[in-house]
C-alpha cells in the first residue's frame, strides 16, 4: 500500500464529507494526485485529479460543482471535499497518482480506500 485514504463514513443525502489522502512513503508534492471511486458492480470512475502545485486539474462529470480537491504539501496530504452528496456517490474511494486528458487515469501509485455511504 502506497497511499491511504481517510475520512469515509455514513452521511445523509445532501450532506458533506471531507476525505484525506496521505502517505509516509514518498512526497506527494511532486505528483498529480487523483481520487477514484468504485461502487459494487460498477466500473472504477475517476473523480478528480489535482495537478502539482494545486493547479486546477480535472473533475469527473458526475461530481463537477459538488466536489473540490485541494492539497497541503506542507502536510503531505491531499483532500477531497464532497458537498451535496447523493446516494449514487456511495462507493469505495481511493487516492492515487494520476494523469488526465479527456478523462482521469491512474499512474504509478495506488492506495487503500475508504468507504463512503450516502443514505438516509
Amino acid at each position: 500500500v502506497q497511499l491511504q485514504a481517510f475520512g469515509g463514513g455514513l452521511v445523509e443525502p445532501g450532506g458533506s464529507l471531507r476525505l484525506s489522502c496521505a502517505t509516509s512513503n514518498f512526497t506527494l508534492a511532486v505528483y498529480a494526485i487523483g481520487w477514484f471511486r468504485q461502487a459494487p458492480g460498477k466500473e472504477r470512475e475517476g473523480v478528480s485529479c489535482i495537478s502539482i502545485g494545486g493547479k486546477p486539474g480535472l473533475y469527473g462529470d458526475s461530481v463537477k460543482g459538488r466536489f473540490t480537491s485541494s492539497r497541503d504539501d506542507s502536510k503531505n496530504t491531499v483532500y477531497l471535499q464532497m458537498n451535496s452528496l447523493k446516494p449514487e456517490d456511495t462507493a469505495a474511494y481511493y487516492c492515487a497518482t494520476c494523469g488526465y486528458g479527456d478523462s482521469i487515469y491512474n499512474t504509478t501509485y495506488w492506495g487503500r480506500g475508504t468507504l463512503v455511504t450516502v443514505s438516509s
